[in-house]
């Protein structure tokens, strides 16, 4: 399995081939608190790099999930709707929200890994 990578919106992002999966981290998802509804995209939806993917509502706040790198939607994580708590659990595992299969690999260059994402957060802090 592929490296995480990370935006500076808090989203992850792991590629395996041409597809890749996306969430949200888990400092992302311990600033929102318990997730209580996520609402996700069509399958086949085409999204840019930066573009809306997904909603996610918690106790505290409702916010954006934003697509780390361009792509059509090829899958979504259906067991959200009914458990959106999986997030809470395991938001970099269970908890992913969507498949994108690539339109521009040249995109996550931008990307931080995992100690660039820690550094960025503990400077934020």
């Amino acid at each position: 399995m592929s490296e995480l990578r990370y935006t500076s919106d808090h989203e992850w992002i792991r590629v395996d081939g041409d597809v890749a999966t996306v969430g949200i981290s888990a400092f992302a998802q311990e600033q929102l608190g318990d997730v209580v509804f996520v609402e996700l995209p069509d399958i086949g939806k085409k999204l840019a790099k930066g573009a809306e993917a997904a909603t996610v509502e918690s106790v505290k706040a409702a916010s954006e999930v934003y697509a780390p790198v361009g792509g059509e939607v090829v899958e979504v994580n259906g067991a959200l709707v009914d458990d959106p708590a999986l997030v809470n659990g395991d938001p970099t595992g269970e908890g992913w929200f969507i498949k994108l299969r690539l339109s521009n690999p040249s995109e996550l260059d931008g990307l931080m890994d995992e100690a660039g994402y820690k550094a960025f957060v503990a400077a934020r802090g």
